[in-house]
């Protein structure tokens, strides 16, 4: 069996860190490390090479199908919030002092546990 070596260590990433940065980075990982597999001649490791690229472009399809779907969502909910703030202002802005003081009071409440 033909063996090859990977040269870049992965990086360490916390279990709970999700950002989208890290995971831009894990896939540029996955990606070289198929990169340079490219050499190995194993029918193993060449099958397990072309799931991992099969999986990974699925993966990066459901990326970007569920960015292009919360866009969506957040440019529906932006213009419901814009049309009900232009048919009923003066109760949108007591909502926004209700939800300030509200913040407000759990804010001073919260920094008079800390003293």
């Amino acid at each position: 069996m033909n063996s090859f070596t990977v040269t870049k260590e992965p990086t360490a990433r916390p279990a709970n860190d999700s950002s989208p940065s890290e995971l831009a980075k894990l896939i540029a990982d996955i990606e070289e490390v198929l990169g340079r597999s490219a050499a190995a001649v194993d029918l193993d490791v060449g099958k397990l090479r072309d799931s991992l690229r099969h999986k990974l472009a699925t993966a990066k399809t459901g990326i970007a199908e569920g960015g292009r779907r919360i866009s969506a969502v957040a440019t529906s909910a932006a213009s419901a919030t814009n049309d009900y703030v232009r048919r009923s202002p003066w109760q949108a802005v007591g909502f926004a002092a209700a939800a300030g003081a509200t913040i407000a009071y759990l804010l001073a409440r919260r920094s008079g546990e800390r003293a």
